[in-house]
């Protein structure tokens, strides 16, 4: 097959880029430092906030070149400069949402997150709040006016429970909000909540023709919904062999291999290097 001519390609990270360990596998680091000896820009794109990101874009070693200068955080909601070390775009959920999604959630006896680049913030810390911690590496921090801090807007809120009750929850708030906001499962046990028209895809359009190309010019990398506009927007979509059968369903691709097996390396050596 002929390779494939792309300017950026975005990663995923959990069950994408990572393998089950919550590290990017060696045959991975090479083929993406390979991309971005190429010139190709190399963003990582997660739902984790900057700092949680950072530790991955230093084992790549590749933020210092112009490839991989851009990171993309909180599911699309943040893109970040890492050259200029600024924000260069940012969507924030409607405090009236935030608000309300925590009034319905504490009814039923779940308690809500919110993030900034360093910090995920809620009432009280519960097994889930700890649990997430240490799945980002963030620090953790109980606010005694939760219900106020929530007015000053967030890109995130997340709700974090038991799989089959998010599942109901999720429909619920779907069928409050419509379109004022997007919702869905990024793990089973962790419901999130973002503002509309804003997921990976829009972020990776927004900065590709900031870049001056479009998104026929992109890749993306992912396995679970919460990579849906990524796989769907992007020039070539490819779906992780281990990812949900609805991500490979609408992906251009599907790797050979899994996230434990350097499957986007392997593809990108097949169809890109």
């Amino acid at each position: 097959m002929e390779k494939i001519d792309v300017k950026l390609i975005a990663f995923d990270l959990d069950d994408t880029l990572l393998n089950d360990d919550r590290q990017i596998p060696e045959g991975n680091v090479a083929a993406l430092r390979e991309c971005a000896e190429k010139g190709i820009y190399i963003v990582l794109c997660s739902g984790r906030a900057e700092d949680a990101i950072l530790p991955f874009v230093r084992q790549l070693e590749i933020a210092g070149k112009e490839a991989g200068k851009f990171i993309i955080a909180i599911n699309g909601c943040s893109i970040f400069d890492m050259h200029k070390r600024q924000q260069i775009f940012c969507r924030k959920v409607e405090p009236e949402i935030l608000l309300r999604t925590n009034e319905i959630a504490e009814s039923w006896g779940l308690k809500t997150e919110v993030y900034t680049p360093d910090t995920i913030y809620y009432a009280e810390a519960t097994k889930w709040t700890k649990l997430d911690v240490e799945l980002c590496g963030l620090k953790g921090q109980s606010v005694e006016n939760y219900k106020e801090f929530l007015k000053t807007g967030f890109t995130k809120m997340l709700v974090p429970g038991e799989p089959e009750e998010l599942q109901k929850l999720q429909k619920i708030l779907r069928e409050e909000f419509g379109e004022r906001a997007v919702i869905f499962t990024s793990k089973p046990y962790f419901l999130e909540i973002l503002p509309p028209n804003c997921g990976k895809g829009e972020a990776v359009e927004w900065l590709s023709n900031q870049l001056g190309f479009g998104l026929e010019n992109t890749m993306g990398f992912g396995d679970s919904m919460n990579d849906e506009s990524l796989i769907r927007m992007a020039g070539y979509g490819v779906a992780m062999t281990n990812g949900l059968p609805e991500i490979k369903k609408i992906a251009r691709f599907v790797t050979d291999l899994d996230n434990n097996h350097s499957g986007v390396g392997d593809f990108l050596r097949k169809h890109v290097l």
